[in-house]
């Protein structure tokens, strides 16, 4: 039997969050594509969100896949150091303190994160 996967939905493999903990991606063309991250909040639990910070809409990172803390509990908006919850994307400490990260919905299939079909 043969799985088939959509590549075109692919944002990260699951062996990448293990190693890393997030990862960027960039879905579509022109001047809107969707830019985001998938972060592995704890092994098995996986979430993804746009890469736009509520205080004044910057990408929360300066360099690839660079979302996290220093110690890798929370993401971080490098530009005016906001901070997330992993697990949700509420800001618990800067400028935009109680806002939270614009979610995406995404699928796990066979050690792959893939963007949510019909999205």
């Amino acid at each position: 039997m043969t799985l088939e996967i959509d590549t075109e939905r692919v944002l990260c493999s699951v062996a990448e969050l293990a190693r890393d903990g997030c990862r960027g991606f960039t879905i579509g063309d022109g001047d809107w594509p969707l830019r985001g991250l998938v972060v592995q909040v704890r092994p098995g639990v996986i979430r993804a969100y746009q890469n736009w910070c509520p205080h004044l809409g910057y990408a929360l990172n300066f360099v690839p896949h660079g979302f996290l803390s220093p110690d890798g509990a929370l993401l971080r908006c490098h530009s005016h150091g906001a901070s997330f919850e992993k697990e949700d994307g509420l800001c618990i400490a800067g400028p935009c303190r109680g806002r939270h990260l614009l979610p995406i919905p995404i699928e796990v299939h066979v050690g792959w994160v893939l963007l949510a079909a019909g999205i």
